[in-house]
């Protein structure tokens, strides 16, 4: 299916690996342009030549730390330099240490409010003039913890949940501006945050990875985990102009393991 991205211009954050490098393919793939970021100025850097190669399509990158405002503003200054228009914004960023409530002081508090709150706020708020202008599309990447908390992720299950109506709340703001804005929740997706997270439940429960594995996948209807294109498809959708009736909704890419209506 032609998404009619062609020639479009992306903005993805937290795109040198995991699920925002996943998104960035697939939109490369659909042949839109692309400007990348994450914290590792190498690592983005070396992402972007490999898109720039593999789909022929105009990319740049820049070393970004979404969780400070003055990162936030080089990348629109760098999309206002480099690129007519920005049709397409996905706000992805890595997820907050695990831990349960009375393990975090303020500190981290405010630290996960910054980059999984505070880092939506202001990439929307930034790239509004550029997408109002032909009425773009905005993607969050949350968790399924916005509908079924997670043990041990307090600081996640807060602050995914507070993006939802965030988001809910400026697609009817944005309306008239033709701006459609969608969340898509990862249930276990195969990236080095749920391997990671495997590997502290394994640590925990004295098991291993595999064991730990084989036990949650055992929750999931459709017996696995995920892998990053299968989120990065729909995520696509949402982002192009083929979706032009969807805003303001959550998407489960999950495998059926939210089993509420």
């Amino acid at each position: 299916m032609d998404l009619k991205l062609k020639g479009k211009t992306a903005v993805v954050t937290a795109s040198s690996k995991g699920l925002g490098r996943a998104v960035a393919e697939q939109l490369a793939a659909e042949g839109a342009n692309l400007l990348l970021c994450s914290r590792s100025g190498e690592a983005i850097a070396a992402a972007a030549e490999e898109i720039r190669n593999q789909y022929g399509v105009k990319v740049e990158s820049l070393a970004v730390d979404v969780s400070r405002k003055e990162d936030i503003q080089e990348l629109i200054e760098r999309a206002s330099a480099q690129f007519a228009t920005v049709d397409a914004l996905v706000c992805n960023a890595g997820g907050p240490p695990s831990g349960s409530f009375l393990s975090f002081d303020d500190v981290a508090w405010e630290q996960a409010f910054l980059g999984n709150m505070m880092s939506v706020v202001r990439l929307i708020r930034g790239f509004h003039p550029f997408l109002a202008k032909q009425g773009g599309r905005i993607v969050t990447i949350a968790s399924t913890s916005v509908k079924m908390p997670i043990p041990g992720l307090v600081l996640s299950n807060t602050f995914r949940t507070g993006v939802v109506g965030l988001m809910k709340t400026l697609s009817i703001e944005f309306a008239k501006d033709g701006i459609l804005l969608n969340t898509v929740c990862p249930g276990r997706i195969m990236t080095d945050r749920i391997m990671e997270l495997d590997s502290l439940k394994a640590e925990r429960d004295n098991r291993t990875i595999e064991e730990v594995r084989e036990t949650l996948s055992q929750d999931i209807p459709l017996g696995r985990y995920g892998e990053p294109h299968e989120l990065a498809t729909i995520a696509a959708y949402l982002l192009s102009p083929l979706n032009s009736y969807m805003t303001g909704s959550v998407f489960y890419v999950d495998g059926g393991a939210v089993k509420s209506l």
